[in-house]
């Protein structure tokens, strides 16, 4: 049975006290107490699962290193505070499949929670966990910021590229995929997405028009109770290569945190994920400075 480690202790470098940051706001708890906040972190160190290159189970340190010196402040909305640590998912041997049954049985406790979850990955196999409890009680919609559809079907075993398949067949009610480059899928499972209702917003009309774009990947949304939010950190422009799967032509920083700002303003928004940053693939902290930052502005968009 898996269990949580204890969660680090967080602290902001900023010499100036004038400066708040995530490192001086994000506090140390566990189950029993973190009712008390608005927002839990929880690490997922794993890459078992990757279909390419490995790194993503050094993520959950790296974006909490990085989290830790951005400032809470935020232009448009009240600074960032009460967010907890849960520590990371004590992750045991094994096969895929028997790591992501073992994280659900963590993923159920969290999600009982008042507090939101929020899952540092870590490879995109674990979404299944990090969903499933979901589907248990409620209708489900998931928002797959990606340049990939990961609907592959499950052959030798489930993979980073399976989890929206698994989950389909678990019960999810509603999909759509914003960022989606072309040339990186199949026609065999775009017409999966599509013969199940689901919508594939492109990276270009991301680009072209944001809001539209975020209105288009909801409009399937409108009879779910509760909307997961994943970010595969894939979905950035290869420049920020710091990914299993990095390819040309995908979203600027800019545009990837006004997009998890607007998503988050959604009231049924029931847990987040940032999955696949993998730090010893990346330039300069390049990719997990974006990643990390993509949080503050999710989180930034929830509380607001």
């Amino acid at each position: 049975m898996s269990h949580l480690t204890a969660p680090p202790d967080w602290s902001g470098p900023s010499s100036d006290p004038a400066d708040e940051q995530f490192g001086d706001v994000v506090n140390a708890t566990d189950l029993d107490a973190a009712d008390a906040f608005d927002a839990v972190i929880v690490g997922e160190p794993y890459d078992g699962a990757v279909i390419s290159r490995r790194g993503a189970a050094e993520g959950p340190d790296a974006l909490r290193d990085a989290l830790a010196g951005v400032k809470t402040h935020h232009f448009e909305t009240d600074a960032v505070d009460s967010v907890a640590d849960l520590g990371d998912i004590d992750l045991p041997a094994g096969s895929v499949a028997e790591v992501q049954e073992a994280v659900r049985e963590v993923t159920e406790s969290v999600h009982a929670l008042d507090a939101l979850p929020v899952f540092l990955g870590g490879d995109n196999s674990l979404t299944v966990p990090n969903v499933a409890p979901l589907l248990d009680d409620s209708s489900v919609g998931v928002l797959n910021v990606d340049a990939h559809l990961d609907v592959r079907e499950v052959r030798d075993g489930p993979t980073s590229g399976t989890p929206y398949r698994q989950l389909h067949e678990a019960g999810l009610d509603s999909y759509a995929c914003l960022g989606a480059r072309h040339f990186e899928t199949s026609t065999t499972y775009h017409d999966y997405v599509r013969d199940r209702g689901g919508t594939v917003v492109t990276a270009e009309e991301v680009a072209e028009n944001l809001p539209k774009a975020v209105d288009r990947a909801l409009s399937g949304f409108d009879d779910v109770d509760r909307i997961y939010c994943s970010v595969d950190i894939d979905v950035l422009d290869a420049v920020y290569g710091g990914s299993s799967a990095p390819t040309p032509g995908g979203l600027l920083p800019r545009e990837l945190f006004r997009l998890v700002r607007l998503l988050a303003d959604d009231e049924r928004i029931a847990g987040f994920e940032l999955v696949e940053c993998a730090p010893p693939l990346d330039t300069d902290g390049r990719t997990v400075d974006a990643a990390a930052r993509t949080v503050a502005h999710f989180l930034s968009g929830w509380s607001a």
